[in-house]
């Protein structure tokens, strides 16, 4: 378990990327960094360059145990396009914003999901999402994010994730949950 006031020493170089600007960055052994989220399978951390996002499979860097890159929202298979729509939004719950502690579905980021049948056991699915600044780097990021945890449901063979700016974020576009979480009533 971590402290997000306590400083921790790398225990091992790793990559990671920037935040905002979504840019690879290598963190050397011995850099003091802190926790300041973890959600999703992934740690941000504050290090001497600013915020960074480090992958849950490299969590033995900050002392912790490695986490897989991705949850699996179904143990069977999904048996109809209402089950795949539904493992797909639990997984998208597990996605979040490097630098707000609340998924991207709570935050109204994600505007469409939809899923189509290829066969009788294979799904694609498309998702539109857009992000609370238009001009911020993650985007690549979190749309790797999303395709990963998508793709890894049972069944689901393609996932085209789009990032779309029309219309624009909105605060007002939150859940009452994430306005409260962030306290913003």
């Amino acid at each position: 378990m971590w402290n997000n006031n306590e400083l921790i020493s790398l225990r091992r170089t790793v990559e990671a990327v920037q935040v905002p600007s979504g840019a690879a960055l290598t963190l050397p052994q011995g850099t003091e960094v802190r926790i300041t989220q973890s959600l999703g399978g992934t740690y941000t951390v504050l290090t001497p360059w600013g915020l960074a996002r480090i992958e849950g499979k490299d969590a033995d860097a900050l002392g912790l145990e490695p986490q897989p890159s991705s949850a699996v929202a179904a143990a069977v298979q999904p048996r109809s396009v209402e089950e795949v729509e539904s493992a797909v939004w639990e997984q998208l719950r597990t996605c979040y914003d490097p630098e707000i502690p609340v998924n991207i579905v709570d935050l109204g980021l994600v505007y469409s999901c939809q899923v189509q049948p290829l066969d009788s056991d294979h799904y694609r699915v498309e998702i539109r999402f857009t992000l609370t600044a238009p001009g911020c780097g993650m985007a690549d990021w979190l749309a790797h994010d999303i395709r990963t945890k998508v793709k890894n449901i049972p069944g689901v063979k393609e996932a085209d994730v789009q990032v779309v700016f029309d219309p624009p974020w909105h605060h007002d576009m939150m859940s009452e949950a994430a306005k409260l979480e962030l306290g913003w009533f």
